[in-house]
């Protein structure tokens, strides 16, 4: 082996090493980002539920009375169906 080829070799050796510390750092950041990806959605899930248990409370009473409104307005629209209309009931013709 020439001096040339043996110095060709050390300097590819060196630059294997240090690709290799390159990628093992990109491997682990690429760990560590995942790993903090998965906790950042945890947190926003359950802040979301949460937040959904804590505010239940305030909105079933809201939308019960949303329902009971709709229910009247529906009774009030079966019952003027049942009325004679207006030139009928004050003696007119039809």
């Amino acid at each position: 082996m020439t001096p040339e080829e043996r110095e060709s070799l050390r300097e590819t050796a060196e630059l294997v090493k240090e690709n290799n510390k390159i990628l093992r750092s990109i491997r682990r950041s690429n760990r560590f980002s995942a790993f903090f990806k998965i906790i950042y959605w945890a947190i926003i899930i359950g802040s979301a539920i949460g937040a959904y248990y804590y505010v239940k409370p305030f909105i079933d009473p809201i939308i019960s009375g949303i329902n009971s409104i709709q229910q009247n307005v529906q009774s009030v629209k079966d019952s003027t169906g049942k009325l004679p209309s207006l030139p009928t009931w004050l003696g007119g013709k039809q």
